[in-house]
């Protein structure tokens, strides 16, 4: 494991480029109020295609190994696919997507899944080994994630340094192995001093335009495929260290607008909040309007003995919070669990994979929620460890989400 830095405001940051939450983040799983937001709902959704996912050649007669692989096929998954003997300890390589193309299941242009949800993930990683991570991930699951989750400052591209790089090597590696990916972009410098740290009202006044936004606009377009970009996740929690809520509103929509000029049309934007419903006027207060959001996100955790909180069920971290999101910031937008987990109970080692075992059957009643990415990491502090703790976790982990609902088509 690499070394903690410190950012520029006290925040430690992991030599991966991966923010950690100081201690005093807020507990998640309040409570709140409604109202409804009109929208006009605009022109029927259009159907996407990845490009990278077009139809593979299919073999002209079946030879003898194509037959005993296939029996094999039939013998693990009889088995439970945990392994040849069943426990789990070697689990088998990660599977692949339903293979339909086009029809009332592929995805929007929007990459919003009309018949299900995506799976993805937070994988702890380096700068040169996130595929091969992403990897032995969906080996323990034993399926492809859909969204693989990356986080990105705005520093300088200099030398080696690639925190500030949207789209690295790494990344454009693991989504030629169809994948989406969702870009977490902070305004900040992991790392760097005080005053290299950038304000909102320094991105809404534009000047970061010609050093950082257009050159990684610049990266975006001519990766042409759909990605998911986050702008200041948590945002919530960034002000007024940052700015205000208006000067964040501010950056946000000069940030997307100048996207737009420079011909970024690749971009789906999701908006990430804590979804800690304490903190529910100020997060109306930062919603940049409907023109400005594509997806609406929130991070909401089970923590457990993390923040001396009863242990809560998955439905009891996200209904709250779902229901107010629908009824306060937007009730049609497609909504992602953008971080959703728990911590671990030692005192009762199958709770943790129990927790998980009850995804699928929740999701299914969050209206609208389209995509749901497990953070498999650690925030900072005592039990404050978020990921998956043993094998039986992970069993109960791949149990779920071989659900057919969070097994949706690329296109």
């Amino acid at each position: 494991m690499r070394l903690l830095h410190s950012d520029g405001d006290g925040r430690p940051s992991h030599g991966d480029g991966l923010p950690l939450h100081g201690d005093g983040r807020p507990s998640r799983g309040g409570r709140a109020q409604r109202h409804r937001r009109p929208r006009d709902p605009g022109p029927a959704p259009r159907p996407f295609t990845l490009r990278s996912a077009g139809p593979r050649p299919r073999p002209r007669f079946l030879t003898v190994a194509a037959v005993a692989c296939a029996v094999l096929v039939v013998v693990l998954l009889l088995r439970g696919g945990t392994g040849l003997d069943g426990s789990g300890s070697e689990p088998g390589p990660g599977g692949s997507r339903p293979p339909a193309l086009g029809g009332r299941c592929a995805p929007t242009a929007l990459l919003e899944p009309p018949c299900g949800a995506w799976f993805g993930a937070f994988v702890p990683h380096g700068k040169d080994d996130l595929a091969e991570k992403v990897r032995g991930y969906e080996r323990r699951i034993g399926r492809k994630l859909d969204i693989v989750y990356t986080y990105h400052d705005m520093s300088l591209v200099q030398g080696d340094r690639l925190e500030g790089q949207l789209l690295t090597p790494e990344e454009r590696r693991v989504a030629g192995e169809e994948h989406l990916l969702l870009l977490s972009w902070e305004s900040k410098w992991w790392g760097g001093t005080k005053a290299q740290q950038p304000t909102w009202k320094q991105i809404a006044d534009g000047d970061l335009d010609a050093s950082v936004i257009d050159v990684q606009a610049a990266r975006i377009r001519e990766f042409g495929e759909k990605v998911f970009l986050s702008f200041d996740l948590e945002m919530d929690t960034r002000t007024p260290a940052s700015g205000t809520p208006e000067d964040y509103v501010r950056a946000y929509r000069h940030l997307h607008d100048r996207f737009r000029e420079l011909g970024v049309t690749n971009v789906v934007w999701t908006w990430i909040t804590t979804g800690y419903l304490g903190h529910a006027g100020l997060i109306e207060r930062m919603y940049p309007g409907d023109d400005y959001v594509d997806w609406v996100a929130y991070n909401q955790y089970n923590y457990y003995r993390c923040h001396d909180t009863g242990w809560l069920s998955f439905a009891e971290t996200q209904r709250a919070t779902h229901e107010w999101i629908r009824e306060n910031i937007s009730d049609d937008k497609p909504l992602m669990l953008s971080e959703f987990g728990t911590a671990d109970d030692p005192s009762r080692p199958d709770r943790q994979a129990q927790w998980y075992a009850r995804v699928p059957a929740v999701l299914k009643g969050l209206t609208g929620v389209k995509a749901a990415l497990q953070w498999n990491h650690r925030d900072p502090g005592p039990h404050c460890d978020l990921a998956l703790a043993r094998d039986e976790t992970w069993a109960g982990l791949r149990k779920a989400v071989a659900d057919p609902y969070l097994n949706q088509p690329f296109g």
